[in-house]
């Protein structure tokens, strides 16, 4: 027999809505969570879970109970295997001497030596005299011994062998550390180094409280080359996009509050909780994933996210927003202070503070549009086609029909465009961002009032000006002067549409550089490659391995000669299109349109552009005195 007591603990510690949850699709209604019953095939919300009472119940063919009844009645468990079952998932350990000793799992050693390493970098941290340094910063961090140790923190020693020597000495052999990556391979010699070295090391735990990686921080500030935060790599026990830092720990305070809080480090993490926060989490060192998403939307019906305000952070927080709302999450950001994160500002001035800012947290998007508005995209024609381009992967993003409607409400009173334009423009075929590849393609021809051709595929649009076929021309030197130096993106986009781009492959790419930018900027880990369409990766690729040798050797003339070339084949065609509109005009309405042909001339010449027959070249030395001769 199991003691009762421990059937209690394993009942009380299981996580009721996510065992079911693996077996129904379950919607929060309230306190409790509906859906179809999985017991007698029912597809109506009569199948109801309470988590806080641990029960579960179906109005139509009246079963109920905990989550051993329902192992048992879904599965056909026996009883002591269902509580084992729970027992393994919440981590708390069932002994019986009377059952036949069952094969370990494979992953066991995996799990024991994490379990090792974890206590030997808690005992440096409190009991060795290297730990002192880490101890005090952890102090002035405003950590106390206890919530450090609620949390297992620990020490890596700088020393290059410490952890391996003493894991070798309790009999681990090396293979074993290489795949959990708490040592590497190294270049020369024969003895691996230990991976975590001089940093506070914070286990990641699965929701059972089982360690299955480690994060370490270095102290203080980070030296360029320096990665501020090391961490372990995927293994067959750690996957870190199905995984979040603290669920474990904060998963009945999400539950109670009805919402989580999105933090970006294991730091922040610790900080809010040990300050009485605790509905909190933290991605793992990586973007948030679809994985992660809907992990949090099994907890929590709304989102608060709680990055930094750097370019790097609002990246973070618009792609961590589209994520979440893909899961059917309410997505909020929250504004700090200028120079705080939510660590100092829980540090500096309290909890209740930090609450304010909580309650003044604004939706996603509404976010999305306060930065543009300050950017003054809504201020030209241009920008606002730019602010729609940026705005509309966020409408597509959300799940809620409701939500989408308001969005695109708030895009037709920003903007001034029709709701109808922007929802079949929200309809199309996505492509990188969600846009329609090819939509408005065309090099600056311009097509009659709705008479716009319909867009190709992608992959056709792609195939069309495959990389053998593409030139070495202007569009190319610009792309990639672009995607080597980030810096330069904002004034390409201030200068160039992407309809100036003949090739779709470039243009895709133009495209999602400017709405990179509009993010916030590039992730130092190099994750913003992976935002560009599957059909222009290898052209990525190839364009940000071999700068042109015009580029290495003179990169502010190569980009000015790139982004003049493009400006000039622009206005040619503009110019162009604009003669033939003159050739086809009525007599009265020619010396309007000539007026407007001869201020397209005019920035021809402001430019530094030269009229040539039917082609327009640049003259960079040589600046036309007046006006353009007659091409006619």
């Amino acid at each position: 027999m199991i003691p009762e007591e421990l059937v209690e603990r394993i009942r009380l510690q299981a996580d009721l809505v996510e065992i079911v949850g693996e077996h129904t699709r379950l919607k929060r209604s309230g306190r409790t969570f509906r859906g179809p019953c999985p017991l007698h095939g029912g597809e109506g919300p009569n199948f109801s879970v309470d988590p806080s009472k641990g029960f579960y119940k179906c109005f139509v063919c009246g079963e109920g109970g905990t989550v051993f009844t329902f192992l048992m009645k879904h599965l056909g468990m026996t009883y002591p295997d269902a509580i084992r079952t729970v027992a393994e998932r919440v981590g708390i350990e069932v002994p019986d001497a009377r059952e036949p000793h069952r094969e370990d799992e494979p992953n066991r050693p995996l799990y024991d030596v994490n379990a090792f390493a974890a206590d030997w970098f808690r005992r440096q941290l409190w009991e060795a005299d290297a730990g002192r340094e880490a101890r005090e910063y952890i102090a002035k961090r405003g950590i106390t011994r206890q919530a450090a140790e609620r949390f297992g923190l620990g020490w890596a020693p700088v020393a290059w062998t410490a952890f391996g020597d003493a894991a070798r000495k309790h009999g681990i052999p090396d293979a074993v550390l290489l795949e959990l990556g708490l040592v590497k391979e190294p270049k020369s010699g024969t003895t691996p180094y230990d991976a975590f070295r001089g940093r506070i090391v914070f286990p990641i735990e699965d929701l059972g409280g089982r360690v299955v990686a480690f994060g370490g921080r270095i102290l203080g500030a980070a030296e360029e080359h320096v990665p501020k935060y090391l961490n372990s790599p995927e293994t067959p026990i750690y996957h870190k996009g199905r995984m979040l830092y603290g669920l474990g720990w904060s998963r009945g305070a999400i539950r109670k509050a009805e919402a989580a809080l999105v933090v970006e480090g294991y730091m922040d993490y610790v900080s809010l909780a040990s300050h009485g926060v605790e509905n909190a989490v933290a991605p793992l060192g990586t973007a948030m994933t679809e994985d992660q998403a809907e992990l949090i939307g099994k907890y929590a019906p709304r989102v608060i996210l709680l990055y930094d305000s750097d370019k790097a952070g609002l990246k973070a927080t618009f792609r961590a927003g589209d994520e979440l709302l893909r899961a059917g999450v309410e997505v909020l950001v929250a504004t700090l202070p200028d120079g705080e994160d939510p660590d100092s500002l829980v540090r500096g001035k309290g909890p209740e503070v930090l609450r304010r800012y909580l309650d003044d947290a604004v939706d996603v998007f509404e976010r999305k549009v306060q930065i543009l508005e300050r950017k003054g995209f809504f201020s030209s024609i241009k920008g606002i086609r730019q602010a729609i381009d940026a705005l509309l992967p966020t409408v597509r993003a959300t799940s809620d029909e409701i939500m989408r409607g308001v969005y695109i409400g708030r895009v037709a009173e920003k903007t001034g465009v029709q709701k109808e334009t922007l929802e079949r423009e929200v309809a199309e075929a996505p492509m990188a961002d969600g846009r329609r590849a090819g939509s408005g393609a065309g090099g600056g021809v311009q097509y009659p009032r709705g008479r716009r051709p319909e867009p190709r595929p992608a992959e056709e649009l792609i195939a069309r000006s495959s990389a053998p076929q593409r030139k070495i021309g202007p569009e190319r030197n610009l792309v990639l002067v672009l995607l080597i130096d980030e810096r330069r993106v904002e004034r390409a986009a201030a200068e160039l549409d992407e309809h100036d781009f003949a090739d779709p492959g470039y243009r895709a790419i133009f495209h999602v550089l400017k709405e990179i930018e509009v993010d916030g900027g590039r992730d130092p880990d190099g994750a913003w490659r992976t935002r560009f369409p599957p059909e222009v990766q290898p052209l990525v690729e190839e364009l940000c391995g071999s700068p042109a040798e015009e580029y290495t050797s003179a990169p502010e003339e190569f980009f000015e000669s790139s982004l003049r070339r493009m400006r000039a084949r622009a206005l040619e065609g503009r110019i162009l299109d604009k003669e033939r509109e003159i050739e086809r005009a009525d007599p009265d309405q020619q010396p309007e349109l000539v007026l407007e042909y001869q201020r397209m001339l005019q920035s021809v010449r402001e430019a530094g552009l030269k009229v040539k027959g039917r082609v327009l070249y640049l003259t960079a030395r040589d600046r036309m005195p007046g006006p353009p001769p007659d091409r006619r």
